[in-house]
């Protein structure tokens, strides 16, 4: 293919726009949310020239201001990840516009001329090299024709937003919308294929991919999210020591520089000294923000790497390889990242949203027997908050997802993982209530976990007991039939998944309770079924009825 007409070269996004539409204000917010770096052109021409844009302008001219524009463009553009604010006129070179489009996407901020005088007036102080703009007896015409004349020129970018009744956040998610569809059409053929769910939010658009035998094409699948540069993948002793040269291969033969380090496995690891360990890995290999950060392993590593990748440098784009279960059905998707305080777990942590989750659901033969029933109760959650037909299947056919048969499994883990795209799509920073749903029974297992100091039930098996005492709640209080606990116990059972906890301290349970992320006006928020496939949220239950319900869970 030529070059030039390839759309796919680099990775970056271009704004163009007339002055005061908004460019170098909404560069670095996009850069921010998309974990990349980015470049304002007019500052990078000042530095090249010595002096800023008025003098270039009034000393050498024009053509000289062109040429210094050109260079510099031709340079940015061998970046990637990268977004780029060119200044007004850089777009009507039709030179720099095939070099635009190279590099990547083309977004033409817009604005009325109205709205544009009114802006730089706002802005004389601060902005030399628009005063011309605003010079001579009509300003507004002169910006009138002047744009009249370019707009040609920024006709040729591939997305468009209208500015004038924007906030800065608003702009910038219409560019990520954008982004994402952009890249579905020019560069999704490996990513499309695969993906089972898009996730859409405010920050990030990305997909989740999920099949058997997909590890394979991370690589090629990464460079068709937009990622590039050095790949640093965060794994756990055990997988590093299965997969670590794999993983690497297929990074490096989509063309990354690959390096990896381990954490010890476990819950015990999800601590701000691992953050650290991360740190300074990345340090002392010279990470930047245009590289990318690989989560390969279970939610543990996830978070971790999670949290480094939001936190690292103000932000890097990072992938979520997840590896078990529970990983692949709700901790990859959705943006959560943390750590683990002594007095609680997750305390500390981001919402952060991956570049790309890509799940193989064939690593889940590699799993221990434990682990993997533990990951089914993430899955029965998904069906008994928001789809009654899910957790029917799992009922019908457990059998066949405990043998890990392929067809029933790749459907199971997919449907699951669309379930918790929608929801996060929809709520992504637990806002409107949607996303506490995905907390069902979590209050109990998140209680359980602390008092047992993370260390006798694996997660899912806490979160299967705390759903049998969410379902015991919402029949004492006649929110659901009276049979829904005694159905939650035998589907749980089926999958070999504990429900009750007779050796767990419920002075603890409760104190553990206290300091649990889903507080809010001191009063715990428990998500309760109105009918399977049906949840809500309540803040009015007393803490008698916990009492009980805990008693009744066999603590003491």
């Amino acid at each position: 293919m030529d070059q030039m007409n390839d759309r796919s070269t680099w990775n970056n996004i271009t704004l163009i726009g007339f002055s005061g539409t908004g460019k170098s204000a909404v560069a670095p917010k996009l850069a921010a949310a998309l974990g990349w770096a980015w470049i304002d052109m007019d500052n990078e021409i000042s530095k090249l020239a010595g002096k800023n844009i008025q003098d270039i302008f009034a000393q050498d001219g024009e053509p000289r201001f062109r040429a210094l524009e050109r260079q510099v463009l031709e340079s940015t553009c061998k970046k990637s990840a990268t977004v780029i604010s060119a200044g007004g006129g850089a777009a009507v070179d039709q030179h720099n516009r095939d070099l635009m489009h190279r590099c990547g996407m083309v977004v033409l901020l817009e604005a009325t001329p109205e709205t544009i005088y009114k802006r730089l007036q706002g802005g004389m102080n601060d902005a030399a090299s628009v005063r011309p703009l605003l010079a001579g007896p009509d300003p507004l015409k002169k910006i009138r024709d002047l744009k009249h004349q370019r707009q040609p020129s920024y006709a040729a970018a591939d997305w468009t937003v209208h500015t004038d009744n924007l906030s800065l956040e608003e702009v910038t998610q219409e560019i990520v919308h954008g982004w994402d569809y952009w890249r579905r059409s020019y560069r999704g053929g490996a990513v499309e294929a695969n993906a089972v769910a898009t996730v859409t939010t405010s920050t990030r658009s990305y997909p989740i991919i999920a099949g058997w035998g997909t590890l394979e094409m991370l690589g090629a699948n990464m460079t068709a999210a937009g990622l590039s540069g050095s790949a640093f993948v965060i794994s756990d002793e055990t997988l590093r020591y299965i997969y670590g040269d794999r993983i690497l291969r297929f990074l490096e033969q989509a063309g990354f520089k690959a390096q990896s380090m381990s954490l010890p496995p476990g819950e015990t690891s999800k601590t701000l000294a691992s953050v650290q360990r991360v740190y300074d890995f990345l340090v002392n290999h010279r990470a930047e923000r245009s590289d990318v950060i690989v989560a390969f392993g279970g939610g543990v590593i996830g978070d971790i790497a999670g949290f480094v990748a939001a936190t690292f440098l103000r932000g890097i784009a990072f992938v979520q390889v997840p590896t078990t279960l529970v990983a692949m059905v709700d901790a990859s998707i959705g943006g959560k990242t943390g750590v683990d305080h002594p007095q609680g777990k997750n305390l500390i942590g981001a919402f952060y949203q991956p570049s790309l989750v890509l799940a193989d659901v064939q690593l889940l033969t590699t799993l221990e027997r434990r682990e993997l029933m533990s990951g089914w109760a993430e899955v029965i959650k998904h069906g008994l908050i928001l789809d009654a037909e899910l957790f029917e299947y799992l009922d019908s056919h457990a059998d066949s997802l405990k043998a890990l048969e392929e067809e029933a499994v790749v459907y199971a883990v997919s449907r699951s993982a669309q379930i918790k795209a929608q929801v996060v799509s929809e709520d992504e920073r637990e806002t409107t209530g949607r996303r506490t749903l995905l907390n069902y029974g979590h209050t109990i297992a998140h209680g359980i976990e602390t008092a047992t100091d993370y260390k006798q039930y694996a997660h899912g098996e806490a979160v299967s007991i705390g759903m049998v005492g969410a379902a015991m709640l919402a029949e004492r209080r006649g929110l659901v039939k009276p049979n829904v606990t005694a159905r939650h116990k035998e589907v749980l059972e089926k999958f070999e998944l504990p429900v009750s906890s007779p050796d767990v301290s419920q002075t603890a349970v409760l104190k553990a309770m206290e300091t649990d992320k889903k507080v809010k006006r001191k009063a715990i928020r428990w998500v309760l079924l109105k009918q399977i496939g049906k949840a809500v949220v309540r803040s009015d239950v007393s803490e008698a009825h916990v009492r009980e319900i805990l008693t009744e869970l066999g603590m003491k």
